[in-house]
């Protein structure tokens, strides 16, 4: 009995594939040649260099992904910068409200002249901001189609 149940137990380990690569090839390059191809790898986004390899020699679509890290690094400190002027803004209520609150009505509108020299200030380096982001857009942000 015992010899029968060995026999029907099931073989362990993975599925066999239905059609299994066996076949093998090799191939060299040269220095310039390995830095070009690894380059190629590197932006397919492929994980496995073998299915890159074989994309390639059977003309399959290979997707390619180019990070730019300097429009990245400006899109990242301009919404930086968004977030302070809001906070800037926030800050400009509760400031006049202060000054009104514990300073005389002349002494307040002094302070109010040297703020507002200082808000025409940001005011044009805002303008700034925008007309560098509109480039950055008209740049980096094309849609082609």
């Amino acid at each position: 009995m015992d010899k029968t149940r060995n026999q029907e137990q099931k073989k362990g380990g993975r599925k066999p594939k239905e059609s299994p690569a066996v076949f093998r090839y090799s191939i060299s390059f040269t220095a310039e040649e390995n830095a070009q191809f690894l380059s190629l790898f590197e932006r397919s986004g492929m994980n496995v260099m073998a299915h890159f390899i074989t994309a390639c020699i059977f003309q399959k679509t290979i997707k390619t992904v180019k990070i730019d890290k300097a429009a990245m690094d400006y899109y990242m400190r301009l919404t930086t910068l968004y977030g302070q002027f809001r906070s800037v803004g926030v800050n400009y209520n509760q400031l006049v409200k202060i000054l009104y609150r514990h300073f005389s009505e002349k002494k307040a509108a002094a302070f109010l002249f040297k703020l507002e020299k200082e808000t025409k200030e940001m005011a044009a380096l805002c303008k700034k901001i925008i007309q560098l982001t509109e480039e950055f857009e008209a740049e980096y942000l094309k849609k082609e189609g």
